[in-house]
């Protein structure tokens, strides 16, 4: 939509177009010579399509079209790659705890020779100890870290 613009004179007597906005003061101000200069450059859109043949309008149709598909398909892309890596950084920035397995579930061997029950006994101590303790609260850990000046506070 066209805006609506003023013809006034300046101190020297150049003519120029003057634009306002809703309050009524200036917005935009172009000497008249320039703006009508643009003006005359410019095609509106209804001049644009009376121009052209019948096979300009269908290409033109086409493309933009075209155009728009792309448009369309990049956006459902981007926001596809956006989800994945607020997932990845959530992932990243609040691990889950790792599962606890049961010691007995882990270390008990089956049922066989006794020569073989006695040669796992020493790999059953070994997982018995690698096991990981749960980790300590991380209110714990911050009171630890900050000095005892701090915490008083």
């Amino acid at each position: 939509m066209a805006t609506q613009r003023t013809t006034m004179r300046s101190s020297t007597g150049t003519k120029l177009y003057a634009v306002r906005d809703a309050s009524g003061k200036f917005k935009d101000i172009q000497t008249y010579k320039r703006a009508h200069a643009a003006d005359l450059r410019h095609k509106s859109k209804a001049e644009k399509e009376a121009a052209q043949g019948p096979i300009e309008k269908t290409m033109r149709k086409a493309t933009s079209d075209a155009v728009k598909s792309v448009k369309r398909t990049v956006r459902g892309a981007v926001a596809a790659v956006e989800r994945a890596a607020k997932r990845a950084v959530k992932q990243v920035s609040n691990p889950q705890p790792k599962r606890r397995t049961t010691v007995s579930a882990a270390t008990k061997p089956p049922v066989k020779s006794a020569t073989r029950k006695s040669a796992k006994t020493p790999a059953a101590k070994t997982a018995i100890k690698s096991v990981k303790k749960p980790a300590k609260s991380a209110t714990a850990k911050t009171s630890a870290r900050t000095p005892a000046t701090k915490r008083s506070r």
